[in-house]
């Protein structure tokens, strides 16, 4: 089975409802996202931009995705090839498009102006440049540049709503659950190496603090999913903010993962192990999409504006 054959069978596994929040659907579809990146991050990474596109179009009143589709969001910008629109059609360049050269049927574009649009990719004037990701990592999201020509469009809700709206930072989270769900299963060979006894006290160290920084993130992604699960959306900072904690405990436990496992167990799994290192290496591609200290800045400055929360 390839990375693209199992991505329908997570999509299958997403809870949809007309509005994105209620009932526990957060908390499920942040599971199963998990889930699936603990075995395949490039399957995850396909699920994670299916669900957002559906929570996009709910919330923004846009059509549902039909059964069987698979969207991608592309909104990544391309300097002075950004795309452009006219009379209903798109014309331009994206890079980063995930999917593109694999399973996605439909996207979610980006446009001047801050507008967004759907199109069908299977209609005309869509080109994919499939051989240009180099990286080792994440090569089976089908990441390539697409090349638009007065492509047919769909306009999906009022310019600039696609940033505005609380749920971009709700999308935010989503991403965050898969790194969550690569960071254990990165770390999985050294839970087994401590189950067997194989590890001496610096590789128990090891492997204490990765199950510290994993017990700390789970517990943000469950909090986070809670909250957006049982209360109305808070105004867009207080999104921001929540969104960029969660993704900056959750980054901290990748990178723990990644090299406490790495420090502890040697070469051995990345040099024996295919499916580990091919884990490691997407891993490394994947949480790339953070802004690193750019969003730590961003979170100070919203953290400054108000005292400590308490414990309650």
């Amino acid at each position: 089975m390839t990375p693209f054959d199992a991505v329908g069978p997570v999509l299958a596994r997403f809870r949809t409802a007309p509005t994105p929040r209620g009932e526990g659907r957060t908390r499920h579809n942040l599971g199963v996202l998990a889930a699936a990146a603990a075995e395949d991050l490039d399957v995850a990474r396909l699920a994670e931009a299916h669900l957002d596109a559906t929570t996009i179009l709910a919330e923004l009143d846009g059509p549902a995705p039909s059964p069987g589709s698979c969207w991608g969001v592309w909104a990544a910008e391309s300097g002075p090839d950004a795309v452009r629109v006219a009379e209903g059609r798109l014309s331009g360049r994206k890079p980063f498009c995930s999917g593109a050269a694999g399973p996605c049927t439909h996207a979610l574009v980006t446009a001047e102006g801050g507008r967004l649009f759907a199109i069908d990719l299977a209609g005309p004037g869509v080109t994919v440049h499939a051989g240009e990701w180099q990286a080792l990592g994440m090569r089976g999201s089908a990441a390539a540049t697409v090349d638009l020509d007065a492509v047919p469009a769909t306009e999906i809700g009022a310019p600039g709503a696609y940033l505005e709206r609380p749920g971009f930072w709700h999308g935010a989270i989503a991403v965050a659950a898969a790194w969550f769900g690569g960071a254990s299963g990165v770390a999985a060979p050294l839970r087994r190496a401590g189950r067997d006894g194989r590890l001496d006290a610096h590789g128990l160290a090891h492997l204490g603090a990765v199950d510290a920084a994993l017990a700390a993130a789970r517990a943000v992604l469950r909090d986070a999913a809670a909250t957006l699960d049982e209360q109305e959306p808070a105004a867009w900072d207080a999104e921001r903010r929540r969104a960029l904690r969660v993704r900056a405990v959750v980054e901290t436990a990748v990178e723990g993962a990644l090299q406490r496992t790495g420090r502890a167990l040697g070469p051995a799994p990345v040099a024996r192990d295919a499916a580990h290192a091919r884990r490691v290496a997407d891993l490394e591609v994947y949480v790339r999409q953070s802004h690193a200290e750019r969003d730590l800045a961003t979170l100070g400055e919203l953290a400054g504006a108000d005292d400590a929360d308490p414990l309650s």
